[in-house]
């Protein structure tokens, strides 16, 4: 495998797409017989057989299976890397890699992106956004696996510069016909009386919420733990618990009577959000187009409050 060419990877992920040897060679104008005899080299090189010919054309085994799933994660990765490159060739122009927290994703930054996507001066960027808990996207904006970082800027950014994005705030969504539907602010001690809905261990609110109820001397007790605060508030409207949002997040399902959404007075459940990325010397150009653009879209909200 030490000297696999990358060529005949193309070969092989064209003829499984396919099916077919005649119409992968077509799309790759090359002989039929060319790619056969590759792939027969690339088997007797692996020590394993590949494909399988029938009538109805080919077919590949478990190791191609195995193979063709690497292939296509190695020429992606290759193209994206060919992309970030052509960026530093002049111009505002290349793919920005963000990744963002649940809580941002869920609010107003996929909205955001949007609006910088739409600026003809922007038509030559692309972006990939990933979710990813808060610690992880820190360690990936760190070991320059991602542009830029998305989360709470109470998150620890040693080695990396941050600046400030939108703020939040925290609430808990009932249902209409819960107990506390008609309280109009609520504290969290309040809310530990009842069985609530959650997210993973591992986000950055779940941890906020147990060392609440921690100071509080008391233990947050969980109906359904949920990927993401959509599920959360579908699993509200159904009446089997409450459940700590992004209040911007419950609106939408308020305003169609799901849920009430009522604010938490304390002072932590204000939060700001903020775009993290090692040096803005060294990012690309697109990424420190987005950059100033998400911060000012920051500005304007404070401004507009």
């Amino acid at each position: 495998m030490q000297d696999l060419d990358l060529k005949i990877l193309r070969l092989l992920v064209a003829v499984c797409d396919h099916r077919s040897i005649k119409q992968a060679a077509a799309q790759e104008h090359i002989e039929p017989s060319a790619i056969s005899k590759r792939i027969a080299q690339l088997e007797h090189q692996l020590g394993a057989p590949l494909l399988v010919r029938g009538r109805r054309g080919v077919e590949p085994t478990p190791a191609g299976l195995a193979l063709l799933e690497h292939a296509r994660t190695l020429l992606f990765t290759l193209a994206r890397i060919e992309s970030d490159v052509a960026a530093f060739a002049g111009g505002i122009r290349g793919q920005v890699r963000l990744v963002a927290s649940a809580s941002a994703i869920a609010e107003s930054l996929l909205d955001d992106v949007a609006a910088f996507m739409r600026e003809p001066a922007h038509r030559d960027i692309k972006v990939d956004i990933e979710e990813r808990f808060s610690r992880d996207l820190v360690r990936m904006v760190r070991e320059g696996s991602a542009s830029l970082g998305v989360c709470w800027d109470s998150i620890g950014f040693e080695g990396l510069q941050h600046r400030p994005y939108r703020r939040d705030e925290l609430a808990v969504a009932v249902h209409p016909d819960h107990p506390l539907a008609r309280r109009r602010t609520l504290r969290f001690e309040q809310t530990l009386d009842f069985e609530h809905v959650g997210l993973p261990p591992a986000t950055a609110v779940h941890t906020m919420l147990h060392r609440a109820a921690a100071r509080a001397g008391r233990t947050l007790s969980y109906r359904v733990v949920v990927s993401n605060f959509d599920a959360a508030l579908r699993v509200v409207a159904a009446n089997l618990g409450i459940s700590v949002i992004p209040r911007q997040v419950g609106l939408a399902s308020a305003r169609m009577g799901m849920v009430k959404v009522i604010p938490l007075q304390e002072t932590w459940a204000r939060r700001r959000f903020a775009i993290c990325y090692r040096e803005a010397e060294s990012l690309q150009p697109a990424a420190a187009k987005m950059v100033e653009f998400l911060v000012k879209k920051g500005e304007a909200e404070e401004a507009g409050a």
